[in-house]
């Protein structure tokens, strides 16, 4: 199979898989709003959760997963898969003793930690003390999904996708479940959020133990006795260091608005927290399954010294996503109020929290596009072992989202906040990928791009008129029609007129979707 094909096969698998992932998220965040709505246990939860997270999001999916899959591949092609595994078990072992440490760092350090990221927490003591508790339970957990990280690595190289993307289902599984257990046990908010906070940790022991099964079917015995080190670790340390800020700039940036955030009125950390959380649908279930599937791809090929095909590829990444993500933020922003009222009015979520709710999704979708195409853009720099420039250009995203949140905070409250993450993505994209062709690194072919964007344009146009057509149809002729009544057929609607339209247009991003479904379906 060309490595096309192979993108797309896995972006399939690994979105399938996390589609499955998503809808118990939403689940999850459906009972979490009905427990807490928005509120002060809400922010103080989200606060203590956004720790481990983004550590998950720095040090797992960013840096570890970009630097250690290159070298993984090298080694497995020039010294054979026991030399491979060899290095794998020492970067397991050692990663192990390293994130155990830094577990027992941040418990002790909770408090500080919860000062620096959430400052207006310390103007209500009760609050600040229940974020610096739940951020102690759930620290741990950090081990547990790192880890995650490193056997997602090891088993895509090996052309598996499947248990690494199914294994956050078990983390929304075990959240789910412990939300549901605080409920029967008591009825202090508090107390719920403790047992909350011992189901996400869980669900990280959950999730490591399901990589183990297929780690074994490879011939990989994980967690073994053995060294520590491997020659080859020295390469994913330094390229490790740079990625930290290159590949999580956005992660970086939604951390800067929750501490900016906790200085605003009440419930803003949660309002944030939830449009970012619909966001991350589509992110997830195409922007980053593609990357993860781009850069196996790329890897293989840089080690065959096939840069033409190192173009093709990217260019086919940088298109697919495009195709893909440009209507889901004009979905997001037309549909913005229905979808936050489908998903999340519920017991204590009122009509205050839907409304700054659906004015954050406004604007963190407009830079969805940028920042799913950041996905794609960031491995190939590193395919081509450039670890510098990435970090350059994320220093410089990180400083423009600050400057205009600080500015942009003043009149728009939180939805400057989601405003300016969005900017900062796009220039951290623009300038990325303008680097990348002044360099000559790689040939786009900018008259087939150009092409590929231009009707993917077109379509997203004529789906969101379409959408606002069949709200407003739908308000005149039944009176009293309910947003959120009507946010699964909007959704319907814009599927088909988009699908509609880019098959009209003869989309070639299209065509591979279709041929990817007539293969499995054959």
């Amino acid at each position: 199979m060309s490595e096309k094909g192979n993108v797309t096969r896995a972006a399939g698998i690994v979105g399938s898989a996390t589609l499955l992932s998503r809808i118990f998220g939403y689940l999850r965040d459906m009972v979490t709003a009905y427990f807490f709505g928005v509120g002060p246990v809400a922010d103080a939860f989200i606060a203590a959760f956004r720790i481990p997270n983004m550590l998950r999001r720095l040090f797992a999916e960013g840096s570890l997963s970009i630097s250690f899959v290159p070298v993984f591949t090298d080694t497995l092609k020039q010294e054979g898969k026991e030399e491979a595994f060899r290095m794998a078990g020492a970067a397991l072992r050692l990663l192990s003793v390293i994130l155990t440490g830094v577990a027992v760092l941040g418990v002790l350090a909770s408090p500080w930690i919860v000062s620096a990221i959430a400052t207006g927490f310390r103007a209500d003591p009760v609050k600040f003390e229940l974020t610096v508790l739940l951020a102690r339970i759930m620290f741990p957990y950090v081990i547990c999904i790192c880890l995650v990280a490193l056997c997602m690595g090891i088993l895509n190289v090996l052309g598996h996708f499947a248990a690494p993307a199914l294994a956050p289902v078990a983390l929304n599984l075990t959240m789910i479940a412990s939300l549901f257990l605080g409920g029967f046990l008591t009825d202090d908010a508090h107390a719920r959020a403790q047992i909350l906070a011992c189901g996400v940790l869980v669900g990280g022991g959950v999730q490591l133990a399901m990589q183990v099964p297929a780690l074994v079917k490879q011939g990989f015995s994980p967690f073994g006795l053995g060294p520590l080190w491997h020659p080859a670790l020295r390469q994913v340390g330094r390229l490790m260091l740079p990625a930290v800020l290159g590949a999580a700039v956005y992660q970086v940036n939604i951390f800067v608005g929750t501490m900016l955030a906790s200085l605003l009125e009440g419930g803003s950390i949660a309002a944030l927290f939830f449009a970012d959380r619909i966001v991350q649908f589509p992110l997830g279930v195409f922007a980053i399954s593609l990357g993860t599937a781009v850069l196996p791809s790329l890897s293989r090929q840089m080690s065959d010294g096939d840069l033409k095909g190192v173009a093709e590829t990217f260019s086919f990444g940088l298109r697919f996503t495009l195709f893909v993500t440009v209507p889901a933020s004009v979905g997001l922003a037309v549909l913005r109020e229905p979808i936050v009222d489908l998903l999340f009015s519920w017991g204590a979520f009122d009509a205050r929290g839907v409304s700054m709710t659906a004015e954050a999704l406004l604007y963190y979708a407009m830079g969805l596009w940028a920042v799913s195409c950041v996905r794609v853009t960031v491995p190939l720099y590193y395919a081509f072992k450039d670890t510098k420039t990435p970090v350059y250009v994320a220093v410089a995203s990180i400083g423009v989202n600050i400057v205009l949140s600080l500015f942009l905070m003043r009149s728009m409250g939180h939805a400057g906040l989601a405003l300016a993450v969005s900017a900062s993505s796009v220039f951290n994209f623009l300038t990325l990928l303008t680097l990348l062709i002044r360099r000559g690194m790689v040939q786009l072919h900018g008259s087939v791009l150009g092409r590929s964007v231009a009707r993917t344009l077109v379509a997203a146009a004529l789906m969101g008129g379409a959408v606002v057509a069949f709200f407003k149809g739908a308000g005149y002729l039944w009176p009293g029609f309910s947003p959120a009544v009507g946010a699964l057929p909007g959704v319907v609607v814009g599927v088909l007129v988009y699908g509609g339209t880019v098959s009209v247009l003869k989309s070639p991003e299209c065509s591979a979707v279709v041929n990817l479904m007539k293969r499995r379906r054959g």
